[in-house]
């Protein structure tokens, strides 16, 4: 062979520079992967302060709708709706005259779409089930369920990157 012939064959990385690319890739990833993490479990949180405002949103909504006359409201209830899903029901308004004076039959809906848990890891669960719900007549301080909906947080035990409980949100 003469030499051209074998610098050709020769051409190709050592093995130390394989070893040496493998550990460099290794070292990135090591220091990426936590930041994804990280990055992951920032956009849940995001999720679950949006889903929060709008679901709370949606209970002052048909709070306010009741206390207006709006929506009927049974004599001793508090106005907040019995479950998350009439949130999204098609709910009959009350009282409405059209242009001829005759009651008309309206409807309203609160939400659209109920949001889910972004921390909830059962898919098949359905949304309003994903949240813990808190009655009127329960604490602040012992959040409880009951007759109505006064208040939702999530079902996840799992701690803020702040260091505070999801359920406390």
């Amino acid at each position: 062979m003469t030499s051209v012939s074998r610098r050709a064959a020769c051409r190709g990385f050592t093995f130390i520079e394989l070893v040496i690319t493998l550990a460099l890739i290794g070292l990135l990833s090591m220091f990426t992967l936590p930041m994804y993490d990280m990055t992951v479990t920032r956009m849940k949180e995001s999720e679950l302060r949006q889903a929060l405002r709008t679901i709370r949103s949606g209970l002052d909504a048909y709070k306010a709708a009741t206390d207006a006359g709006t929506l009927t409201k049974e004599a001793g209830e508090s106005g907040y709706p019995r479950s998350l899903e009439k949130l999204t029901e098609s709910l009959e308004i009350q009282g409405k005259r059209d242009l001829f004076g005759s009651i008309a039959s309206q409807r309203m809906v609160i939400l659209r779409q109920l949001p889910r848990d972004p921390f909830c890891m059962d898919a098949e669960l359905p949304a309003a089930l994903t949240w813990n719900t808190r009655a009127y007549a329960s604490r602040a301080s012992d959040p409880q369920p009951g007759d109505d909906v006064f208040d939702v947080s999530s079902k996840s035990d799992r701690t803020a990157l702040d260091g505070t409980p999801y359920s406390d949100w």
